[in-house]
């Protein structure tokens, strides 16, 4: 693949964010990366470093704005690249349909003035290819390949976890609801992440936390049950990092995973459904084991960051 000069704009404050994550996969693969922190970086500058550039990539933090010393908009500022021949792109994990921010897509003219869209949520893909004049791609959330391994051993600390934010949008009750459930139905489960009484996990400790643990449950925000081919990252996040999952059934799902074969699904709101099938592979140790590591064999070949980046960097330059 040719290699490329890109600038890349969004939140580098913390060494854990997607975006850092997405700069190392970028510089991994030959690339050439400057990297301007939003919010800090004037218009003025995305624009002059962007024209040095074969691609500027813009993540978009919800609510943050962006200076400028004279005047210049970051919508004049794409602009100018883009009639210089320079994509502006963005490829985001989040969902915005159903939630408040998606007033976002209306408000903020950030979103209408790129060349590409890259998202997870394949509905908003198909919503800028009808709405906009931007190209929206549809292209599924993926575990950065530096964290992407799997511990072995048979050292299992823990039966059932849960990890991630009790504390969710409003819009999706089931989160807290799940997390109670899972605490009033198993003694031995345990909540880690903002909200619980173990707090947050990273890096090569959330590996091991993985490899310790039986069953991993799992949660995407999933409007009425019903809302197709959206999931979280986390899906990729456990499976990629050494975990077992069991995860809500979405439509779109089984084309990332194969269900009791590298993931397993129960249905959405189903408890009784989602008891059997953590009664099953709790004492299944065999069946659990095998779904575990070929799983994580699936995420190898096909889903970290960089087999993301190399589908992107070929949509947006399939013409040269």
């Amino acid at each position: 693949m040719t290699a490329y000069n890109i600038l890349f704009v969004g939140n580098f404050n913390a060494s854990f964010t997607s975006e850092t994550h997405h700069v190392k996969t970028l510089h991994s693969m030959g690339h050439k990366v400057t990297r301007l922190q939003e919010g800090v970086a004037t218009a003025e500058q995305i624009l002059e470093e962007g024209l040095a550039s074969d691609l500027v990539v813009f993540i978009h933090t919800h609510g943050w704005e962006t200076p400028s010393r004279e005047g210049l908009t970051l919508e004049k500022a794409f602009s100018k690249l883009k009639k210089k021949g320079i994509p502006v792109i963005t490829y985001h994990l989040d969902l915005w349909f159903g939630l408040e921010r998606q007033k976002d897509l209306e408000e903020d003219s950030f979103y209408k003035s790129l060349s590409h869209f890259f998202t997870v949520d394949k509905l908003m893909a198909d919503w800028f290819n009808a709405e906009t004049k931007v190209k929206g791609y549809y292209i599924p959330a993926a575990v950065f390949q530096d964290e992407a391994m799997r511990l072995t051993g048979n050292n299992f600390q823990h039966q059932i976890i849960f990890v991630g934010s009790s504390v969710y949008h409003k819009e999706w009750p089931y989160r807290k609801q799940l997390i109670d459930w899972l605490k009033s139905t198993y003694r031995t489960f345990k909540h880690i992440g903002p909200g619980s009484r173990y707090g947050t996990v990273r890096g090569m400790a959330l590996n091991r936390l993985y490899s310790q643990t039986k069953i991993v449950i799992g949660d995407s925000l999933c409007i009425n049950f019903d809302y197709p081919y959206y999931w979280s990252d986390r899906i990729y996040e456990t499976i990629g990092r050494g975990g077992f999952i069991i995860h809500p059934y979405i439509e779109g799902i089984e084309t990332q995973f194969e269900d009791g074969k590298e993931a397993v699904f129960y249905k959405y709101g189903d408890f009784d459904d989602l008891r059997n099938k953590i009664q099953h592979y709790l004492i299944n140790n065999a069946e659990r084991e095998a779904i575990r590591k070929a799983g994580y064999e699936r995420v190898i070949r096909e889903h970290t960051y960089k087999h993301r980046w190399e589908e992107i960097l070929t949509e947006v330059f399939k013409d040269e």
